[in-house]
């Protein structure tokens, strides 16, 4: 099925609060994945090996890093027609607002959607982690003769409350809309027959409720009907309880690896699987890569490093008797000696300390980038540009779930949290005194 006549757009996401502090300083989609990605090369590299080459990313809060990442990145040859290109949150002569949602947001790129030549228009989310192809959606759209279509995914009964999940008919038309239902009565009204999600080719395995993923096909022109005759801000809540009366909405069952990566512990853990031994998303498809900005790193260095279920990405230096399991390693690491990381995620650095800028640490009595010896790293998230020094202890030993924020330690959903650019001394752990719950 060709998709040349397909539109993308990838909606930037919000404030990204529940990442906090990961977003203290960038957007969602701009936050590192897997050590050597950002989550937004996901959705981009599913278009670009899917044959979709024109691509509009939607940003308006603490966008920098991901305007540079993609400028830097996604660049195609003239010859092919393909763009990625920013559309970020702008004042008009029409509007002088903020994005108020995700319909919205469309809405005030409108003019992008009305060039002749498109016939289509996908739009995603730059917060997900999954692989498909989405010329598989456009012929499930195309034979069903559907204004729009959902990509849904089945799910059981305890996460279907925070999903939207959608009620259909024996032919998979989409009969029912309901965002995060909170009831067992709710859940009844919206259950999809186990017999008919097998005959799809999913097997069921006690999931008879149908999630959408947030990948939505769209006619043009029934997107721009949908959006010049209402001021609905939302898709979710707003735009698909209206097209379900009004349009033929249908659904494109997937059934493969699906995380919406929108809070600390869901990042956590899918940073975590991703480093191992039999991951349920496989970052190894030579049909189907994850694309992302070339650095010309050096190859890490081992010195008699300890290293177990772990990813270590480009130009790192690990010293001698450091042990490393279950954790993602990410650019530039600097690890000291007898370091121990365990069941963590450290994003790496930007950039390499220089001769003169460690003479300078020490001058100011700053610990050097990296992770000093004989530091002790638990169930943590270390953000990027970190200065941890000798003996130190990360680990949330109290067993605390949430924290006040603080510039050098704070707990989000269980996980201790370095932010970017602390500076944590030789000798420092969390005292109970130094972090109050919040």
């Amino acid at each position: 099925m060709s998709v040349k006549r397909v539109l993308a757009l990838v909606l930037g996401g919000g404030r990204g609060t529940r990442l906090y502090p990961l977003t203290r300083d960038r957007s969602k989609p701009a936050v590192p994945l897997a050590g050597k990605y950002r989550i937004i090369d996901v959705p981009l590299s599913n278009c670009i090996n899917s044959g979709v080459q024109r691509i509009y990313v939607l940003t308006q809060f603490n966008s920098v890093s991901l305007h540079r990442h993609i400028r830097r990145t996604y660049t195609f040859d003239p010859f092919s027609g393909g763009f990625v290109e920013i559309l970020a949150a702008q004042q008009t002569l029409d509007n002088s607002g903020w994005y108020q949602g995700t319909a919205d947001a469309v809405r005030q790129n409108i003019r992008y959607l009305q060039q002749p030549d498109i016939k289509h228009v996908l739009i995603l989310s730059g917060d997900q982690l999954y692989r498909m192809n989405y010329a598989d959606m456009l012929a499930t759209h195309t034979a069903h003769k559907a204004d729009v279509t959902i990509a849904g995914i089945p799910v059981k009964d305890e996460a279907a409350s925070a999903l939207g999940i959608m009620r259909l008919d024996g032919e998979g038309r989409v009969a029912g809309f309901l965002e995060k239902p909170q009831t067992a009565k709710e859940l009844d009204m919206m259950r999809t027959d186990p017999a008919w999600i097998e005959a799809q080719g999913i097997a069921a395995h006690g999931r008879s409720l149908m999630a959408s993923m947030g990948i939505y096909l769209f006619d043009r022109d029934c997107l721009l009907d949908l959006l010049t005759k209402t001021d609905y801000r939302d898709f979710g809540k707003e735009v698909f309880p209206a097209a379900i009366r009004a349009k033929h909405v249908q659904l494109h069952a997937f059934d493969g690896y699906w995380e919406d990566i929108g809070t600390i512990r869901s990042y956590f853990q899918c940073n975590r699987e991703l480093a191992g031994t039999s991951p349920p998303f496989d970052l190894v498809n030579a049909e189907a890569p994850i694309y992302s900005r070339g650095r010309f790193l050096p190859p890490s260095r081992l010195g008699g490093a300890s290293i177990r279920n772990s990813l270590i990405s480009d130009g790192c230096v690990i010293d001698s008797g450091a042990v490393i399991e279950n954790s993602v390693i990410g650019l530039r690491c600097r690890i000291g000696r007898n370091v121990v990381i365990r069941d963590s995620v450290i994003l790496g650095n930007d950039y390499y300390a220089s001769e003169h800028g460690l003479a300078d640490d020490v001058a100011r009595g700053l610990p050097p980038l990296g992770i000093g010896d004989d530091t002790i790293i638990a169930g943590a998230i270390i953000d990027k540009n970190v200065r941890i020094g000798r003996r130190v202890r990360i680990v949330n030993e109290h067993g605390w779930v949430d924290t006040a924020d603080d510039d050098r330690f704070t707990i989000r959903d269980g996980v201790a949290v370095v932010p970017k650019d602390a500076v944590i001394p030789d000798g420092w752990v969390p005292e109970p005194a130094f972090v109050h719950p919040a």
